[in-house]
């Protein structure tokens, strides 16, 4: 059975599988900056394409659980102004794999989300400010990146908590809307990533034995969001997303 799940992975492989499994669970239910972490943790042990078919599948998971618990705070008019806009990114995604070297795309990424965290920052400077995330064109950007991301290296989590917490939603509100957004993204890109060859037979084994892992990282993250004030919330996903876009860039 164990060879069945496992194959003739190593054991700190499966060790650093089970990590990312319970932290993409806490990710998805309870502090959605920690996303990163998962992906540099499996990329430092799987062949990159591997790596990223074994965490969509782990990510798609985790969506349904987090939509189950949260599935009636979302604000359906921010993921639908969203949507058309990531399908987009998702399809500049599969062209730029097509001409971009691996090595090039985590730098890129990294400039991407310092960028747009440098924007949200200084936003409140501009005149009018409060008036822009009103705007479409603010979606759209936004929105073709967050696609764009989570295509290439499913690393759309910073670009979201940006986008979310320039809204100003209350926390479950962030956290069943990124849920809802992120659960039809994750399960449109597996077909993708199967065509692609991303994931394979033993993805799907190996992450068939991380359920359980989910389940724990998931009611981790229901009660860490539970005890974290709003303010204490937005400030932690702030200090991690620059933290995620730091080590993605030195990283790369």
């Amino acid at each position: 059975m164990w060879e069945w799940f496992f194959g003739s992975y190593e054991w700190s492989s499966i060790a650093i599988l089970m990590v990312s499994a319970v932290l993409i669970g806490i990710n998805k239910t309870g502090v959605p900056g920690l996303g990163m972490l998962p992906v540099l943790l499996l990329a430092s042990c799987f062949p990159p394409r591997e790596s990223t078919g074994i965490q969509l599948l782990l990510l798609g998971t985790a969506d349904i659980m987090a939509v189950a618990y949260y599935r009636r705070h979302a604000d359906w008019s921010i993921v639908c102004r969203l949507l058309p806009w990531a399908l987009g990114g998702i399809v500049l995604g599969v062209v730029a794999l097509r001409f971009i070297r691996d090595e090039w795309m985590r730098p890129v990424l990294a400039w991407i989300i310092l960028f747009m965290v440098a924007f949200s920052f200084l936003a409140k400077y501009i005149k009018n400010a409060d008036k822009m995330p009103e705007h479409w064109a603010f979606s759209a950007v936004f929105g073709l990146m967050a696609g764009f991301t989570t295509q290439v290296a499913n690393a759309a989590g910073p670009v979201m908590s940006i986008y979310l917490l320039s809204m100003r939603l209350p926390k479950n509100a962030y956290i069943g809307s990124a849920a809802w957004y992120f659960l039809i993204l994750n399960w449109i890109k597996i077909p993708i990533f199967v065509a692609e060859g991303r994931i394979t037979g033993a993805a799907v084994r190996a992450d068939l034995a991380m359920l359980p892992m989910l389940v724990v990282g998931a009611a981790l993250g229901i009660l860490l969001l539970s005890k974290l004030p709003q303010k204490r919330f937005e400030q932690l996903i702030q200090v991690l997303i620059v933290i995620a876009a730091l080590k993605m860039l030195i990283w790369g």
